[in-house]
């Protein structure tokens, strides 16, 4: 955090000189020291957050995937007269942990075309779909599952 705090200091000054780079370590420092004191931050959350990066980077990548599958499908609807589109709202109970992992698997179905993250409430989720099809995994999908591995990586029943 201190080197990207840094980094930030040095870009918004737009110039390289002795001063400039003292006084940046300097009010880096003490705003990393601030963050660690009174912000619950600490180099070990920090190390944490730098080891889930692969795993954070891979599931943009599989997330981007999703939403070409979905927008696919959304457009073959669409387009398709011989389709017959049956809305409907389903719910489910999702085994994420967190706040954040649920708040990242509702974001992650609402930008998912076709699909859109209506209310969560503890562990169930409230979900409308184009067609009865869009909902077929969302119980235990494959992007619950990744969501857990960026959680911590811990095993449900």
């Amino acid at each position: 955090m201190f080197f990207l705090l840094f980094a930030f200091w040095i870009i918004l000054n737009g110039r390289w000189t002795t001063e400039i780079a003292i006084v940046g370590a300097v009010v880096s420092g003490l705003l990393y020291l601030f963050i660690c004191k009174f912000m619950d931050y600490s180099p070990k959350k920090e190390w944490a957050c730098i080891r889930r990066l692969p795993r954070a980077i891979g599931y943009g990548i599989f997330l981007v995937g999703e939403i070409f599958k979905s927008a696919w499908q959304t457009i073959k609807f669409i387009w398709s007269p011989k389709e017959i589109v049956q809305p409907e709202v389903t719910s489910f109970h999702t085994r994420l942990r967190t706040d954040a992992g649920k708040v990242i698997l509702a974001n992650s179905i609402t930008m998912t075309p076709g699909t859109i993250t209506v209310d969560i409430r503890d562990d169930l989720m409230l979900v409308h779909c184009l067609d009865e099809s869009l909902d077929a995994d969302l119980e235990g999908s494959e992007m619950e599952k990744r969501i857990m591995k960026l959680e911590g990586g811990y095993d449900h029943d």
